[in-house]
């Protein structure tokens, strides 16, 4: 039987299809890639499939999204197939950890709490979450943070949980000179008498005052990450795709 005709066989598939496709490419006599797989090997494809799929979503490509987002549900599946293997949880588990999650953190649906705006549901949100997670203070609540986030996302995710609490620049203005005080410093390090070691050190450490600068002048503009993305790396790609005096036809591949 050929592919087309086991496709047209069945018709269409579901997410449970999906799940025993999974279950087959990982059993005996199944994929040799597929069984070669861990979780730590696969790590990379789920950045790059979510990044994906905000690309569709940003270009409000229909198509595209209903692809990407599946990748991206594939990704999922793959890592609880392995999980099952190993019998830590399986993809059931997985849904029911959600369901329950959705269901916990919307009592002005499910329950007799009353949430009017949007506002309200957020502060419920967060106030479950911090419940639910154990988190006394606003350290905790930092530290949750993903240090595997991009730099600039885990920035202003940290800005905003600060500026919860009191600590934030009152304006834009104020969160850059903040940047500029901090490459100042690494400016100074650079000029100064030459050990590598504090050298690196005074880098390292004012580029994370530096990142909660930027981090902090983006949460108050509003910017997205993705924004930063678009309008430092698309003009550096025209840049080396058309170097001076090329145009699209006359610059070859490598």
């Amino acid at each position: 039987m050929t592919v087309k005709e086991l496709l047209d066989r069945k018709g269409g598939y579901t997410f449970y299809d999906l799940v025993e496709i999974m279950k087959i490419l990982r059993g005996e006599g199944g994929c040799p890639w597929d069984r070669e797989q861990t979780h730590m090997s696969i790590r990379k494809n789920l950045i790059e499939e979510t990044y994906e799929v905000v690309e569709a979503i940003d270009n409000d490509d229909p198509v595209l999204m209903c692809e990407e987002l599946g990748d991206l549900i594939l990704q999922a599946v793959f890592h609880a197939q392995m999980s099952a293997e190993e019998g830590r949880f399986d993809i059931n588990d997985v849904c029911n950890g959600i369901c329950e999650k959705l269901i916990v953190r919307h009592p002005h649906i499910f329950s007799d709490v009353v949430a009017e705006t949007s506002d309200e549901v957020l502060k419920n949100w967060d106030a479950i979450k911090q419940q639910t997670k154990h988190q006394k203070t606003v350290t905790e609540k930092l530290n949750a943070i993903p240090p595997s986030l991009p730099a600039l996302m885990r920035a202003c995710k940290a800005g905003e949980k600060a500026a919860k609490v009191g600590f934030d620049w009152d304006n834009v203005k104020d969160a850059l000179d903040k940047v500029q005080e901090e490459l100042d410093e690494v400016r100074r390090a650079i000029d100064g008498d030459g050990d590598p070691d504090r050298t690196v050190y005074a880098i390292l450490s004012n580029f994370q005052g530096s990142k909660a600068g930027g981090g902090g002048y983006m949460r108050i503009l509003d910017f997205r990450d993705s924004d930063i993305y678009i309008y430092t790396y698309s003009p550096y790609y025209d840049s080396c795709e058309y170097p001076k005096g090329k145009t699209e036809a006359t610059v070859p591949l490598p």
